[in-house]
């Protein structure tokens, strides 16, 4: 037999289309079930793609990669900026003050963590203002008692923008004795929306107003460090400290959000382990697939063997159904789970909006939403996985079709 035969007969007893045949019914279910399980496997893989996207783009954009404190608050801190700034992997400086606070509205009362940055020479400032209208912020650089407040704490105490609040600091100074309690009335300037774990707790002032409620007056606590190498912080961090002087130390992003991101990695295998394994079942259902089309068929395998056709020739018909039969499954598995992981987002917020719940809040989860992020390998991956094995599940039918003995099966029909 030729290719172009052998190619023939396998699609014969795989898309019989519209003629009852129990070949073409089996290839169709092992296609369905190949389908089903790429289309799934890519959308699951999708999203967590999005949540170590936005672990990498959005939150660790928003939070330093590394901090630097120091044991005493900085006054000359200058200088040292600059020697922090000559490092190679350093691509931002900012200096900081931070304070506990509590923000009051009426008689709401909410817990924040507050940040005190320049709003005209940060760069930090700069990625925060990316989530704000460009009114917003500039109403904020305006107002020297601005404050830019996290949605999820503007939520709770049903504030809008220019209403006035007060912030209350703790009476403690820097070396921990205690000190007269701080309040400050300050007016809302923005509200900060980022869909992350910080608008559940973030309160930003002034860099002057946040060194005076924190009890530094004039001082910084530290500097907030970006760097060019994410996941090489901490040797970043010990040469920092080699080229500080005695009384610094530092603190990075793995050590505040480095068991959530080893999380979501963990997760990522785990679901790609377990879902692969629902690929695998589907290739072993074309085993029990092939399998019964070989025993539907066998009065045509006789038949074409009594015509001339060898052993070989009838193998190769089964190993091409089975490609053909993974081919198919992995075309329309690709193309429902990219049109699937595309589609996820809007489905699950449209779902929380009929509902009124919330699937994912950031007192929780890392975000306030699911995110998606489609890759190109990933489906390739995928794909070529499926494919493999149907091939592979379709050696055994093969063989055994091929071992077939013509006389005896013919003997039987009569």
């Amino acid at each position: 037999m030729s290719w172009t035969q052998r190619l023939r007969v396998a699609m014969r007893y795989t898309f019989a289309l519209g003629r009852g045949h129990l070949s073409a019914f089996l290839s169709t279910l092992s296609m369905l079930g190949l389908v089903l399980a790429i289309a799934l496997l890519i959308i699951v893989l999708s999203v967590m793609n999005g949540f170590d996207k936005e672990m990498r783009e959005r939150i660790l954009s928003l939070v330093p990669h590394i901090t630097v404190y120091s044991t005493d608050p900085l006054s000359d801190w200058s200088a040292l900026a600059e020697r922090l700034k000559a490092h190679p992997n350093v691509s931002l400086v900012d200096p900081f003050a931070e304070f506990d606070a509590l923000v009051m509205h009426g008689r709401d009362i909410e817990t924040v963590r507050g940040i005190g940055l320049f709003s005209d020479q940060s760069d930090s400032f700069t990625i925060l203002s990316g989530y704000l209208q460009p009114e917003e912020a500039e109403r904020y650089r305006d107002r020297e008692d601005g404050l830019i407040l996290g949605a999820g704490v503007a939520r709770r105490l049903e504030v809008n923008i220019g209403d006035q609040l007060v912030l209350i600091s703790p009476g403690a100074s820097w070396s921990g004795n205690a000190s007269s309690t701080r309040f400050q009335s300050v007016t809302l300037s923005a509200i900060l929306e980022t869909g992350t774990e910080l608008d559940q707790a973030m309160a930003l002032v002034h860099l002057p107003l946040a060194s005076r409620l924190a009890n530094i007056e004039g001082r910084v606590s530290g500097f907030r460090i970006g760097t060019t190498e994410l996941f090489d912080v901490q040797r970043i961090g010990w040469e920092l400290m080699d080229s500080l002087p005695p009384g610094h130390y530092t603190s990075n992003w793995m050590m505040t959000h480095g068991n959530l991101y080893a999380a979501i990695q963990l997760s990522r295998s785990l679901i790609s382990i377990l879902l692969f394994s629902i690929i695998a079942v589907a290739a072993f259902n074309v085993v029990s697939s092939l399998v019964l089309v070989v025993m539907d068929k066998q009065g045509n395998i006789a038949i074409l063997r009594t015509l001339g056709a060898s052993s070989g020739d009838i193998a190769w018909v089964f190993v091409i159904q089975g490609g053909m039969i993974g081919f198919v499954g992995v075309v329309l598995g690709s193309i429902a789970g990219a049109l699937g992981s595309i589609a996820v987002p809007g489905l699950v917020a449209s779902l929380e909006k009929l509902l009124q719940i919330r699937f994912l809040n950031t007192d929780v989860y890392p975000v306030s939403f699911l995110p998606v992020d489609l890759l190109l390998r990933d489906v390739v991956a995928v794909g070529s996985v499926a494919f493999a094995m149907c091939i592979v599940a379709a050696i055994y039918p093969a063989r055994r079709a091929a071992g077939l003995a013509p006389a005896q099966v013919l003997s039987q029909d009569h």
